[in-house]
């Protein structure tokens, strides 16, 4: 995600509805988030639907890693011996009829 253009990225409530649909093209090709002011102050912000995915994806992986470590931290790890063990118990039980 891009940064903020003050004098670009901000727009007021009543604009952004007199031109959502420029606004809408204009995020559609960008990686900048539009803020939308309400009384002047920031009420809500709007990103195209490839930077939210992007954005989702990267919070996924963070809590992954997140979870990794706090798994480590725990003392809940495996040697590589017994990962392959394990792993080929599993595929022999996933195989079986």
């Amino acid at each position: 995600m891009g940064e903020v253009n003050v004098s670009e990225d901000i727009v007021p409530l009543g604009e952004f509805k007199a031109r959502a649909a420029q606004f809408l093209r204009r995020l559609k090709g960008s990686r900048q988030p539009l803020v939308i002011t309400q009384n002047g102050r920031p009420a809500g912000v709007l990103l195209s639907a490839v930077e939210f995915d992007r954005l989702r994806e990267r919070q996924r992986f963070l809590e992954s890693v997140a979870a990794g470590i706090a798994d480590a931290d725990a003392g809940q790890v495996l040697d590589s011996a017994a990962l392959r063990k394990a792993l080929a118990k599993r595929r022999t039980r996933d195989s079986a009829p």
